[in-house]
């Protein structure tokens, strides 16, 4: 056998193992986006139907590929190489979970705020001579917000046979709160053993204007912490983006040798960890 024969072999080889390989990433790579989007679409159908969103799981999901694109390709044309821009798209993919956890609790807060006057404006109704039920009714069309949205599906569930405290104990589990759960508790007790529920609903919503007022004053008086805590996380961030466009031979090292990986993952580590202990220094529960 000649030698042009032996290379010309070898070169088939070498070209079908490349294509061998090139098929295994590529059912791999379809499997994992498949494995993905099916995650995505699940578990953003279940968020958005608590926050009361309704927008097409497929076309958010859509929307989250292009931001991802988005991320790499301005990663990679402000540092120019693909490992961070990479790294970067993959983390931006781990987000949507982080985002729907926001603005859940961001709705929880709003229901919050709204519940005492809520509360108060049910007791007045009530001793206007309405029952309960239709207390709640009539003040819920005058509301807004996540209060009115919970409030209007809670009638809905009375309307349509679920017992009051089924319902009550639903609204719970939409929205786990405890001072939502001392309200149920306290509807429940009083509409079980008798008694002014009037008075006991006013009561209820003083006592929630008066916790929110001093969660206000504590939020207040550790809005500096907080602040300190943003900083001192996006400090080294901002510092490297500075050294890089100042001398980018010398940091390109951290993402071009096995070291500089290193350096970054005990820098995003202790990132990491200052931040979650600032947190809970400043994070005081009433």
């Amino acid at each position: 056998m000649s030698m042009s024969t032996e290379v010309l072999l070898l070169a088939l080889f070498f070209a079908f193992s490349a294509a061998i390989l090139a098929w295994i990433v590529s059912v791999l790579f379809s499997r994992a986006v498949g494995l993905y989007r099916t995650n995505f679409t699940e578990n953003a159908k279940i968020k958005l139907s608590d926050l009361f969103l309704f927008i097409e799981p497929e076309k958010l999901f859509m929307m989250n590929i292009a931001f991802l694109a988005a991320v790499f390709f301005l990663v990679f044309l402000m540092l120019g190489h693909w490992a961070p821009a990479l790294i970067s798209s993959v983390v931006a993919g781990f987000s949507p979970p982080i985002v729907f956890r926001i603005l859940q609790r961001r709705r929880r807060k709003s229901f919050l705020q709204e519940l005492p006057d809520m509360l108060q404006a049910t007791a007045t109704a009530m001793k206007s001579g309405g029952s309960l039920t239709q207390s709640i009714e009539s003040v819920v069309v005058e509301m807004k917000g996540p209060i009115r949205q919970e409030f209007d599906l809670f009638m809905r569930e009375v309307r349509i046979g679920v017992s009051f405290a089924d319902a009550l104990d639903n609204m719970y589990q939409r929205i786990p709160l405890i001072d939502l759960k001392l309200v149920i508790s306290g509807m429940k007790i009083s509409r079980e053993i008798g008694g002014n529920l009037a008075e006991t609903i006013e009561r209820m919503a003083d006592t929630l204007r008066r916790k929110l007022e001093m969660e206000g004053k504590i939020d207040a008086l550790t809005a500096q912490g907080r602040a300190q805590g943003y900083v001192m996380t996006g400090l080294p961030i901002l510092l490297g983006l500075v050294l890089y466009q100042m001398e980018p031979e010398q940091m390109a090292l951290l993402w071009q040798t096995w070291y500089g990986w290193v350096v970054v993952g005990v820098v995003i580590t202790l990132e990491a960890l200052g931040y979650f202990f600032i947190r809970k220094i400043v994070n005081i529960d009433v």
